[in-house]
């Protein structure tokens, strides 16, 4: 068969572009260079991977190699698929024995994990250490990674798209003035006032953010920082992460230490210790968020904006409905930034009822505008009104005829629930988030109003009357909250205490389609069971891809939740024994070693669900926990105890947390 010269020509490009393909992945054997200096020569692509190092396992999932992790630690939450994985224990003391039964022929490791490399380095299994000084550190590290694992043009897409977002950031900043640029800190510390040193990358963070860290002339991850220091450089902006704000409530508030512009202006922030305290993926994703944070109303102004506002790309999303003529993830940049709107549009115009808007009619298309978080800062400053305005604008929809709800979580997490009973659909499309701002209504105390994180579009293919329409919103408020205590999801203000009901800032939009008419959406009838199923589903999901949150999950991360710490734990703890048979002081290890055993931790987790009842008065007696408590901690002991001790110094946890976890601690004392 003769080739025409049309079909030659197209023959000879896919050759070229698959040869090129072939030309760019590196073959093996294999030598990479670690941040040790050493050379590590690989034959072949490795099939076991233990992670110790969250930062690294981000890069090894974006890179399309996760397939190889086999073991994380405990806090890694980033992708949500690591919390489907084997725990091997705390970042920095790791179970080898829970190491070595993954049978790992590689694992990730830091400096931290002296122990480890000591231990495994006469074994088979690799080592690798990719530390993290600079941002220059992050682009080597994907590079590296991408060579050892044949995923050379994604690790050459991540770092283009991080220096992208760093450069777009320089360009802003660039239209600031020099004598404008705000001195930044990050915050650290517990008991006494500590900073990343000079060499960190957590200052190259704030550098590429326009701001001016500290230089204190002291290198390492984390220095200490004295009073002379500290109002010497006079921070205008703090942040921190974690439990570094609750300390800084202490420490910053005593006299010389309050006496700075970020303390007496209120600006302190706190952000997710995943950005801040890794050099990884989102890294260039953050820069912009700590940019757009400490200087929010420069970037709000039009003179400051960079890049045209324009679509960016569209994603159809099935939605079979005979009234939707067409659906799907709309991304467009906006104030120099890609948002992504959800947005449906209907053939004809319905009526909605939106808990943000209320009821309209004349709808010709609905919504979940997500806005990333390098915008909440200019978004807060323009207000919703005119942030409305501009998100209509850039998705080419009137105001007037659409119906928009908004959110901060992100929509490449959005979850769609479809639930079919006989000619009967139903469609819960939700985005959310129950990290930050998680409350247990009724209880807690209502601070400020934002529109939008568990986000909740209910439509079905039968024309809803108004009636129905209110009832739909009871159902999928009530899904929502049975969905979110099923998981167990706390209250940001009072995790030790309560479980979350929403987040406080929810919106629901239902839809009143077409077709036959139905005039009821309450739990005891089809429609209402069918809606709730569908919203039940659908907000799990979207939790679980926004929050890494499921059922089960371990314990490190449940009680993280709650703000308890081990280390915390640790460092309150009286844990030596003045008397005749004085007993070790209890190690860190040692701790995360018990909370890894299952029997242990399931004591733990019985505490936690037996702790809420007891909160809410639904239980009264404790004798027999405190029995079984005494009786763990001589299991774990190994020995009767005759001095059972109060361990937990603290009086913020609750009664019978307190006592679960003074059981272990008892227990260790005295083994």
């Amino acid at each position: 068969m003769r080739l025409s010269i049309q079909q030659r020509h197209l023959l000879v490009v896919l050759c070229l572009i698959l040869s090129s393909g072939l030309a760019e992945a590196r073959s093996y054997p294999l030598t990479i260079t670690d941040s040790t200096g050493a050379e590590i020569v690989f034959t072949e692509r490795p099939q076991r991977v233990v992670s110790l190092v969250p930062g690294i396992t981000e890069i090894l999932f974006e890179l399309g190699a996760g397939d190889a992790v086999k073991g994380v630690i405990a806090y890694d939450d980033h992708p949500p698929e690591t919390a489907l994985l084997p725990v091997v224990g705390g970042f920095r003391f790791p179970s080898l024995a829970r190491v070595a039964a993954l049978q790992p022929d590689v694992v990730f490791l830091s400096s931290l994990h002296q122990e480890v490399r000591e231990r495994m380095s006469r074994g088979s299994c690799k080592l690798i250490q990719l530390e993290s000084h600079s941002i220059e550190d992050i682009f080597r590290n994907v590079e590296v990674l991408g060579n050892l694992f044949q995923r050379e043009d994604k690790a050459a897409e991540l770092n283009r798209r991080i220096r992208d977002q760093l450069e777009l950031i320089s360009k802003k900043i660039e239209k600031i003035p020099q004598g404008r640029r705000k001195r930044v800190m990050r915050f650290m510390g517990r008991e006494r006032v500590m900073a990343p040193g000079d060499d960190s990358f957590q200052n190259a963070f704030i550098r590429a953010a326009g701001g001016i860290p500290p230089q204190l002339g002291k290198k390492g991850g984390i220095v200490e920082v004295t009073l002379q220091e500290w109002q010497w450089f006079n921070p205008q902006v703090i942040y921190g992460c974690g439990g570094d704000l609750e300390a800084a409530k202490t420490l910053l508030d005593r006299p010389g230490w309050k006496d700075v512009d970020a303390v007496r202006d209120g600006r302190i922030y706190d952000f997710p210790c995943e950005l801040t305290c890794r050099a990884s993926v989102h890294s260039g994703a953050f820069v912009g968020w700590l940019a757009s944070t400490i200087y929010g109303e420069d970037f709000s102004k039009p003179g400051n904006r960079v890049l045209p506002e324009e679509r960016l790309a569209f994603r159809p999303i099935p939605l079979p409905l005979d009234y939707v003529q067409s659906a799907g993830i709309a991304e467009n940049r906006l104030f120099d930034f890609p948002n992504k709107t959800l947005l449906i549009n209907f053939k004809k115009p319905q009526r909605v009822l939106s808990t943000l808007e209320g009821s309209r009619a004349g709808v010709r298309a609905i919504g979940n505008h997500g806005s990333p978080p390098q915008c909440w800062s200019i978004t807060h400053k323009l207000g919703l009104r005119v942030s409305r305005e501009r998100t209509c604008k850039a998705i080419g929809k009137s105001p007037t005829s659409s119906s928009l709800l908004f959110t901060g979580a992100s929509l490449d997490n959005l979850a769609i629930g479809e639930v079919r009973f006989k000619d009967l659909a139903v469609y819960a499309l939700v985005t959310a988030g129950v990290k930050s701002n998680a409350v247990r209504m009724s209880a807690e105390e209502g601070r400020y109003y934002e529109p939008g994180t568990i986000n909740i579009l209910v439509m079905t293919n039968m024309r809803l009357t108004p009636r129905a329409m209110a009832r739909a919103v009871i159902s999928a408020t009530e899904a929502k909250t049975a969905a979110m205590q099923d998981l167990d999801v706390r209250s940001a203000g009072e995790p030790l205490r309560f479980q979350a009901t929403g987040t406080g800032t929810d919106e629901i939009l239902v839809v009143e389609g077409m077709g036959k008419p139905l005039d009821n959406a309450g739990g005891h009838c089809k429609l209402g069971e069918l809606i709730a199923r569908a919203v039940y589903d659908a907000v799990r999901q979207a939790i679980f891809r926004q929050n890494a949150l499921m059922v089960p999950r371990n314990l490190f991360r449940r009680l993280e939740e709650r703000g308890v710490s081990p280390y915390e734990l640790l460092r309150r703890c009286p844990c030596t024994n003045d008397g005749d048979d004085p007993a070790p002081s209890v190690e860190l290890e040692q701790l995360e070693e018990v909370l890894l055993d299952p029997r242990h931790s399931g004591f733990v987790e019985s505490g936690l669900a037996l702790s809420d009842a007891y909160e809410r008065g639904l239980v009264t007696n404790l004798d027999a926990f405190a029995s079984w408590c005494r009786a763990v901690a001589e299991d774990i002991a190994g020995r009767q105890i005759q001095d059972y001790r109060e361990l937990v110094s603290t009086d913020e946890i609750p009664l019978v947390l307190k006592m679960s976890l003074n059981a272990l601690l008892n227990g260790l004392a005295y083994r």
